[in-house]
Formats: C-alpha cells, sequence, structure tokens
C-alpha cells in the first residue's frame, strides 16, 4: 500500500465563542456584587474606561473659562494687625522645636510611635485559638503543650478528636497515659464538651461539670441514646424503673446541653444579600427598578478618542494597543447595557406569569419551568437560566433568588396544576399546627393534602419533608 499526500479543500461551519461573546455571557451570570468587582478590576486594566457622566464639549468650555477666570482673578488681600494676632510676652529667642503649639506641624519622617493599622482590623476568634490559648496557660511541660497543640490540630469544626490516643502517643514520642491525663484536662476546657470524642462522651462532660454524673440524666446518656433518639420515653422508663415524668425532666436537662461545642467559635462569614432588582406595586401594576446603586456610569476617555483620530505621534504599534483598548471599552459598555436589559425584560415575564403569588403569596405561586418564559421574551433557555443565577429580586413577599419562581408542578384531582414549593409551604403548616403529642404521619399528611384537592404520594411527602429539615413523626412525638 503506497503512502502519498493530498490537498483537500473543505467548507465547514462551526459556532467559535469570540472574547466579547465570552465577556457578555460571563456578565449576564454574575451577581450584582460580582459585577462590581468586574468593573473595578477593568477600570485598573483599561484606561480607556471613564467613570461618571460624559461631559459636552460646551460644559467642556464653561468649566475650563471658570477655571481660567480663577487663576486670573487675585486673591482678596485682608488687612493684618501686628498688635493682634502677635503677644507681647512671645519668647522669639528662646522657642524650641519640641513645643506643642496649636498648628504646629511635624516632620514626616519624626520618629514617633503610632497604632498599627493591623491593631484597628477585627478578627473573629477561632475555636483553635481559644483552646491553645488556654493550653498554654494550664501546661508548663514542654511535652504536654506538645500533646495539647496535636490534639487541637486533630478537632474537628464541631469540636471532635479525630483521633486516637495512641496515635497522637505515637507522633509525640511519649507514653499513651500522658496523652490521655492531657487529654482529660483538656476536655474540661471552654467550651464544655470540647475535646470529646464522640456525642456520648460530650454529653456526659457536660452533665459531669454540672455535677450531675450517676444522675438519670446520666445514665439514660450513658445507656438508652439510641432509646433517646426515637423518644422511646416508655423503655427508657421501664429499663430505669422509675415514671415518665422524671425521664421526661432528665430529657430536657440533657436537651439543654449542647452537642456541637465548637459552634459558638464558627469561622463562617454571613452571605449578605443584596438584591439585583426591586419590584413595586404601584396602584394596580407592578413597577421593576434595577439595581444600579454603586454601578459607576462608565464612557469612553475623549482624551484616546482624539488620540486615536489625529494619529500624530502614534506608531503603528501604539495604534493598534489604543485601537484594542477602546473596543474593549465600548464592548464592555454595551455589554452591561444588554444584561441589564435582559434582567428586566426576564423579570418582567416573571412578574407576569406569577402574578397571583405578588399579590396573595406563596399558596399561589404557579409551576413555570424555563421554557415558559424563553418563548415569552423570545431567547433560549441557556441565557434565562444565566439571567436567574445568583440574583435576588425584593418584591411585596419578601427577597426571594430568581430561580424560585421556576418550580415544577403537583398535579391535581380537579383544576390547574400547582407549584411544588406551594406545596411545600402547606406540608410545614400542617406540621407547625399538629399536636405535638400526636403528629401526622406521612400517610396522614397525604390524606390531608388529597382532601385539599392536591395529588401527591407518600414518597413526596417524605422527601419534601426531609427538604424543609422537618424530622419525621416518631422523632417529633413529645412525652407523654
Amino acid at each position: 500500500m503506497a503512502l502519498e499526500l493530498r490537498q483537500q479543500l473543505r467548507m465547514s461551519q462551526q459556532l467559535v465563542m469570540t472574547p466579547q461573546l465570552q465577556m457578555a455571557i460571563k456578565l449576564l451570570q454574575l451577581s450584582h456584587l460580582e459585577l462590581l468587582d468586574v468593573i473595578r478590576d477593568e477600570m485598573e486594566q483599561n484606561a480607556a474606561l471613564e467613570e461618571g457622566e460624559e461631559l459636552s464639549a460646551a460644559d467642556r468650555l464653561e468649566i475650563a473659562e471658570a477655571k481660567e477666570s480663577a487663576e486670573t482673578e487675585p486673591p482678596p488681600e485682608s488687612e493684618i494687625n501686628m498688635e493682634e494676632n502677635v503677644p507681647a510676652d512671645l519668647d522669639w529667642v528662646g522657642g524650641s522645636d519640641d513645643d506643642e503649639r496649636p498648628g504646629q506641624v511635624r516632620a514626616e519622617n519624626e520618629d514617633r510611635e503610632f497604632p498599627k493599622f493591623e491593631n484597628f482590623l477585627a478578627k473573629r476568634e477561632s475555636l483553635s485559638d481559644h483552646l491553645l490559648w488556654q493550653v498554654m496557660l494550664r501546661f508548663s511541660d514542654e511535652v504536654e503543650k506538645n500533646i495539647g497543640q496535636m490534639i487541637v490540630g486533630n478537632l474537628t469544626r464541631d469540636g471532635y478528636l479525630d483521633a486516637g490516643a495512641e496515635d497522637i502517643a505515637r507522633i509525640c514520642r511519649c507514653p499513651e497515659e500522658t496523652v490521655r491525663g492531657v487529654l482529660a484536662e483538656m476536655q474540661t476546657f471552654d467550651p464544655l464538651g470540647v475535646c470529646a470524642r464522640d456525642l456520648k462522651e460530650c454529653l456526659r462532660i457536660q452533665l459531669r461539670a454540672l455535677d450531675l454524673s450517676g444522675s438519670l440524666a446520666d445514665r439514660i446518656v450513658k445507656d438508652h441514646l439510641p432509646l433517646l433518639e426515637n423518644k422511646n420515653y416508655k423503655a427508657i422508663a421501664q429499663a430505669e424503673k422509675v415514671t415518665r415524668e422524671e425521664v421526661a425532666e432528665a430529657v430536657a436537662v440533657i436537651t439543654a446541653l449542647e452537642p456541637r461545642p465548637g459552634r459558638p467559635f464558627s469561622e463562617e462569614e454571613p452571605h449578605y444579600i443584596v438584591p439585583d432588582i426591586f419590584v413595586y406595586k404601584m396602584g394596580e401594576e407592578y413597577e421593576i427598578i434595577l439595581n444600579d446603586d454603586g454601578l459607576p456610569k462608565l464612557h469612553i476617555s475623549r482624551f484616546y478618542k482624539k488620540a486615536l483620530l489625529s494619529g500624530e505621534g502614534l506608531s503603528p504599534d501604539a495604534k493598534n494597543y489604543v485601537q484594542g483598548k477602546l473596543r474593549g471599552a465600548a464592548w464592555l459598555i454595551r455589554s452591561i447595557h444588554q444584561r441589564q436589559r435582559t434582567i428586566y425584560r426576564v423579570m418582567e415575564s416573571i412578574v407576569k406569569f406569577q402574578r397571583d403569588f405578588l399579590d396573595k403569596g406563596i399558596l399561589h405561586l404557579k409551576p413555570m419551568v424555563l421554557r415558559d418564559v424563553a418563548e415569552d421574551i423570545q431567547m433560549h433557555e441557556s441565557t434565562i437560566s444565566r439571567v436567574t443565577t445568583n440574583k435576588y429580586a425584593h418584591t411585596p413577599q419578601g427577597i426571594f433568588e430568581l430561580k424560585f419562581f421556576f418550580n415544577s408542578s403537583i398535579n391535581r384531582h380537579h383544576g390547574p396544576a400547582v407549584a411544588s414549593a406551594s406545596v411545600k409551604d402547606r406540608i410545614a403548616r400542617i406540621i407547625k399546627d399538629e399536636d405535638p403529642k400526636k403528629p401526622f404521619s406521612d400517610d396522614k399528611i397525604a390524606e390531608m393534602l388529597s382532601a385539599d384537592n392536591i395529588q401527591i404520594a407518600r414518597r413526596t411527602v417524605a422527601k419534601y419533608r426531609e427538604m424543609l429539615g422537618i424530622l419525621p413523626s416518631s422523632k417529633r412525638r413529645a412525652p407523654i
């Protein structure tokens, strides 16, 4: 078989995303705060972008004339009276540079101690810092300090020890009894229950600090923790040969304990939501206002425009560079305007579909998918998905993410379907109003919803209940 070289011409079409198109897509899915960061970065990198209102030629001429007149007019002279301003007993010779007098200015390079800027920064204390501080105060022996630091380094976020005493002893090269002694001492540290190896030990440490060792609450935690999790108080009373009232009192003490000692020292920062859209009801209609707070008003620099048009003293490379910057600035401004228009159109369509929700509340939320809005405003579903990502709307019913308005449908026996979010709200209301001593099972909730003209299966009720973070009926039952 002979090998040969050939040349062939083919015509084909393929979709290529230009950098400008990639920027437009990126801006479309950014939140309000993220968009601010991108604009600041672009202004630092592109000198052709300027912030503020673009002035017309007449305005610039008026400002120039005002500056010129201010420079030509001499400043008003004021009469100086030496007798009034200079004290008679002023010591012209014996004055010292160190005298502190009003208005005196010190040299910039003067060696003085000022508080450092870092001292004004607030930092939240972590669980590790809090425990290491106590380790340094409690232990004086270097071996014990190393063991304490190793224990702190192996704690979980909730404050539980995630390593065995034998492992720590092997790493620190010390007897295991020494590690256990340091661990026992550290289990008395603040917060109570820290350095425990499991939930049972954590609760018993806290009960011991309350002088409840050997009490009914301590015995329940030690021997009947599975029964306590299932709220089987009858079995606990029979095993301990006490009354249910006594068990209920002991359970009240146990439930007041902290199962996660490290929770107060959580390093998670709060996430603040800035609405991208405001929806207000004006009379019988809803008005949509985009949140432009903090967004700079961008325009292209006239200086670079003029330099490019004149071309005086610019090399070909410099011209290409300026053209690229001007093109990038123009595309960024156009992309931001397009982003705002697209968000407005999407929210306008959502308001049209979810008018009953805005008027009456979540029980009247209609089932809706991305295709509904895409067909309404003649856009692709992927564009609608990007617009609704990480964006929030302030409505008369509260602040909601745009994706909240898109829900799957639950069929009814008679009439139109209902949104899944409305069904979740109904389930939460039913459980909230139930008798704590006789909570509703998932089957019973499904029957109640069916009687309310909502067709739903028991497993769907269980799924929605778990999504709402609600325990099953066996663990919601209050002690009798």
